[in-house]
């Protein structure tokens, strides 16, 4: 079978919205050539991760690789990509380049080609992300392990916005408590709130596909009996209240829910919103308190920024 690779030379901004943009055209998994991973510090502790190879990476900007089947609709699938990336624009959303170019590979070379990007990443204190074809080994007794394959996944879990997401998690879950994950993606955040013992946690994305590789991840993971995946948008369908509300979507649509969020979310509970770009944050922040919570801590990772917010008594 034929695949066509699909590139775009984008900004880190961008790389959330557009990787969503690619898996719902029918993307299985994206490559993201981020030069800024030549140059973070890591304990050297997992191998390959640190033989990044410079000429892999844009001087500039972050590429965004995707593969889509060859067949008699591709042409059409990728203006609807097009089309749908420069729709961005409107959530002002910088682009920077947003050169496109498609070239065609066949199957062997799309089934390994990103691989060599994706190794085991300890992301906080306690949490590692391990893809699935690797063997690890913890390097404590307390390191807790997610098992993701971003072939069949919403991204590796090690993009910035969901790694303050599982930091802030990490601070806050509470054995016993009742969590809402809005905008599941590959369900990794519901994943570490299980692994934290958390009682129960309802997974939501209004995405069939996000919701089928959820699932499977939270299979893989060994937390079914704890977490719930189902399609629906943001918060519409929970009854019940939650002692946490995690969301790590845009800004834009964060802004839009703080409400609804305010309604689930027991007094004293809390609400951690992520996927929120710098230039953006004050206004969340503004639409969080207006709608009874306190924030508490903003945590910042390169160009992002996450609120952890308690609700007022």
């Amino acid at each position: 079978m034929k695949w066509s690779e699909f590139t775009i030379h984008t900004t880190n901004d961008a790389v959330e919205p557009v990787s969503n943009i690619l898996h719902e055209a029918g993307a299985s998994g994206v490559v993201i050539e981020d030069p800024q991973e030549l140059y973070k510090v890591r304990e050297n502790v997992f191998g390959e991760i640190y033989q990044l190879d410079p000429a892999d990476y844009p001087e500039e900007g972050v590429i965004v690789k995707a593969y889509l089947p060859v067949n008699s609709f591709l042409g059409e699938t990728v203006e609807e990509i097009k089309e749908a990336i420069n729709n961005l624009l409107l959530f002002d959303i910088d682009l920077g380049k947003n050169s496109v170019s498609i070239s065609e590979v066949n199957e062997e070379e799309w089934a390994t080609a990103w691989k060599k990007y994706y190794n085991p990443v300890k992301i906080s204190e306690r949490f590692t992300i391990v893809p699935t074809w690797e063997d690890y080994t913890p390097v404590s007794s307390d390191e807790l392990i997610i098992e993701l394959d971003p072939g069949m996944a919403f991204g590796t879990g090690t993009h910035p916005t969901t790694v303050m997401c599982i930091q802030a998690l990490e601070q806050i879950v509470k054995p016993g408590d009742l969590v809402v994950d809005v905008g599941t993606g590959s369900g990794v955040l519901s994943i570490a709130a299980a692994l934290l013992e958390a009682k129960h946690i309802q997974a939501l994305d209004l995405d069939e596909v996000a919701v089928n590789s959820a699932r499977i991840n939270v299979k893989l993971n060994k937390v079914q009996d704890r977490v719930d995946v189902s399609q629906g948008n943001l918060l519409d369908g929970v009854n019940e209240q939650a002692d946490i509300v995690v969301a790590n979507i845009l800004a834009e649509v964060i802004m839009r829910f703080t409400d609804d969020v305010a309604t689930v979310v027991k007094p004293g509970g809390y609400f951690i919103a992520s996927g929120i770009i710098n230039p953006k944050k004050q206004d969340v922040k503004d639409a969080i308190i207006a709608s009874g919570f306190t924030i508490e801590e903003t945590i910042l990772m390169e160009d992002w920024v996450a609120l952890i917010a308690k609700k007022n008594n």
